[in-house]
């Protein structure tokens, strides 16, 4: 029995040893690992995008003020034409009766005013010698002027006649292409309440113009003048250029979205664009060339709350690095946080709905604006010329997260411009963390009780990265 006393504590030695070995690597692998991603320059370019669609700028559609029928086509589609060629031709007989009636009835109407005429003047002498009574003067007088009203009515129903019998006859009112043609030899047009539409001419096809609808979110942002690229699908390869001519005021409300109609004058001097296709487009609204720029996921990533404590691996790379980043979205110049118990909290709570990338896009639980370029929410005395402080992470000794507040500028959504010195070119900063064996994913969220960077959701405030 006593010489199996030293193996046996060889045995618990091991036993202990191995425990020993699988609780630190347990510990160990248990701390989170950070994923990183380097500071870098490059271009930003902030857009709005949107479909429109490609309108000649001159369009005009020719119509008939007469009603009849047609019984000649001089153009078709796709024909060009001039100013005043004749391209339709109306069946004329029944318009030739009709002059030909104004006319007989202006006759009638000058033979009776040449006889009142004389009547007239016959009564003036037989009056002169008392012949006749002043009465029979008068009545002479009436019916001349009655006759003369005649014969000018005849003649301005005769002027009318003339008129529509020349609306039998369609020219076009400028030089262009015919586009659409809405009718055939045979086909009876009525113009009763409207004149129908018979031909559809476009101007020059080597200015054209996008027609596109902006939403009331971007619109604030679009001016005269700014530059635009797009796409058709016609061809893909091709990316085409122009500029924005034009902000309609109009609003256009469809399922309860307020767009605003935008002109885009395009030059197509190859005529590869046609009347009728879907562009899309890009408005370039800023751009900005070998700026610092961030990536917008390391703006969005919050320290995830693992609950451990000191030591833990919560310890230094959680709580230590929310309090940090409490510290860091401290107002500067005095503020109302500390007014009250939990007043750095509800500030950190702002700043991380405001951390978005989307720009101007999510809000905070109370409605501010988030993302570069907007308010800063609970904030007072922001940087000026539209900058905005922002918390980003540092992995610094053991891991540990080490929290900056940096001044961010314009976004293109992907990159957000640094305009402060607390980051340099090629920095490493915290962009989610490492999925662990087994995980689909890491938790890369704020810590509990804060929403997302929309500040919609509460409670334990985890978001999926």
């Amino acid at each position: 029995m006593p010489r199996m006393r030293p193996w046996i504590i060889v045995a618990v030695l091991a036993v202990v040893a191995a425990g020993a070995f699988f609780f630190v690597r347990g510990r160990a692998d248990g701390k989170p690992k950070w994923r990183t991603q380097a500071v870098d320059r490059g271009t930003i370019e902030v857009t709005v995008s949107a479909t429109g669609t490609i309108q000649p700028v001159e369009k005009v559609e020719v119509g008939s003020q007469v009603s009849g029928t047609l019984s000649w086509l001089g153009a078709d589609f796709n024909d060009r034409v001039r100013k005043g060629q004749v391209i339709a031709q109306l069946e004329p007989s029944s318009f030739r009766t009709a002059v030909a009636q104004s006319e007989a009835n202006l006759a009638r109407a000058q033979a009776a005013l040449a006889e009142a005429t004389r009547n007239f003047e016959r009564a003036k002498e037989l009056r002169a010698r008392n012949v006749v009574a002043q009465v029979d003067l008068d009545a002479a007088e009436a019916a001349h002027d009655q006759r003369r009203a005649e014969v000018k009515q005849a003649q301005a129903s005769l002027s009318s006649a003339r008129v529509n019998l020349g609306y039998t006859t369609i020219t076009s009112p400028i030089d262009g292409v015919v586009i659409a043609r809405a009718v055939d030899i045979g086909q009876t047009v009525a113009a009763s309440l409207s004149a129908p539409r018979l031909f559809q001419i476009a101007g020059d096809l080597t200015r054209m113009q996008v027609e596109t609808k902006i939403d009331e979110a971007d619109i604030g942002r679009v001016v005269p003048g700014l530059s635009a690229t797009f796409t058709v699908d016609a061809f893909p390869d091709d990316t085409f250029e122009g500029n924005v001519r034009q902000v309609r005021l109009e609003p256009v409300t469809e399922q309860n979205v307020v767009t605003y109609t935008t002109v885009i004058d395009v030059a197509n001097p190859d005529l590869k664009l046609k009347p009728g296709m879907t562009a899309n487009v890009t408005i370039r609204i800023e751009k900005k060339d070998d700026v610092l720029r961030i990536p917008n996921a390391a703006l969005r990533f919050r320290p995830p709350d693992t609950g451990g404590g000191r030591g833990g691996p919560g310890g230094a790379g959680g709580a230590g690095a929310r309090t940090a980043a409490r510290a860091a979205n401290a107002p500067r110049g005095g503020g109302d946080a500390q007014a009250a118990p939990g007043g750095g909290e509800r500030r950190m709570r702002r700043e991380g709905a405001a951390a978005s990338d989307s720009g101007a896009g999510a809000r905070g639980p109370r409605g501010e604006q988030g993302g570069p370029g907007g308010r800063e929410g609970g904030m007072r005395g922001g940087p000026p010329d539209g900058m905005k402080r922002q918390v980003v992470f540092q992995v610094g000794p053991k891991e540990a997260l080490e929290p900056s507040r940096v001044a961010t500028g314009i976004t293109d959504g992907t990159y957000t411009e640094v305009r402060s010195r607390e980051l340099t070119e090629g920095a490493l900063v915290v962009v989610g963390v490492e999925p662990k064996k087994g995980q689909v994913s890491a938790t890369t969220s704020t810590p509990p009780g804060m929403g997302g960077p929309g500040g919609g959701q509460r409670g334990g405030g985890m978001r999926r990265f």
